[in-house]
């Protein structure tokens, strides 16, 4: 399965062709281990799902499904909405930097950001856009922008928006929410 295959229930639900055909050329050249690893290297921080080989893919699943279920509450205008599904597709999407370090990268969501705009030639997205996604991942980690490990300090999410795409990622990321997928990690509607 080719990675665009991976998240086709997640991309479909884009409805703007540049903002799908942009995520399409960014998921071709998120690094191979993404599709690998768990979300988390000690599971400390992630629900079982999200453990295991592709735990990180389910954990982004399920932020995605978050923000799908939570636009029905949540009126943001429908360009909104397929950026903060880009947005969540990439936010995690180089956790351990472009070529693999052992250990996640505390500043992962500005490498993230960094990424995006090294590949902007290429996207059918225009500047403002990109810094919308950009703006939504640099805060996606919310209140857990300090690090004892890193000097660096995370952006605070400011915007409805990001504050959206930081709520999407902790909902997902909570053991007390259990999501069941099938064998080829797509979650299981009940």
């Amino acid at each position: 399965m080719n990675k665009q295959e991976i998240f086709e229930n997640e991309i479909v639900l884009i409805k703007n062709e540049d903002i799908r055909d942009s995520l399409r050329i960014l998921i071709d050249k998120i690094p191979d281990y993404f599709f690998t690893i768990p979300a988390s290297s000690t599971g400390k921080y992630h629900p079982e799902y999200a453990t295991g080989d592709g735990g990180l893919v389910r954990h982004t699943k399920a932020a995605v499904r978050m923000a799908h279920e939570l636009f029905g509450i949540y009126k943001f205008p429908e360009r909104t909405k397929d950026l903060i599904i880009l947005s969540l597709i990439m936010h995690d999407s180089v956790k351990k930097g472009e070529e693999e370090s052992k250990y996640t990268l505390f500043d992962h969501p500005l490498v993230a950001c960094e990424f995006i705009r090294k590949n902007a030639s290429e996207l059918k997205i225009n500047k403002d856009d990109i810094e919308f996604v950009c703006e939504c991942i640099a805060s996606h980690m919310g209140r857990f922008n300090t690090s004892d490990y890193s000097n660096v300090i995370l952006p605070l999410p400011k915007t409805p928006e990001q504050k959206f795409v930081h709520m999407c990622d902790y909902l997902a990321s909570r053991k007390i929410i259990n999501i069941k997928f099938d064998g080829n990690n797509d979650i299981v509607d009940e």
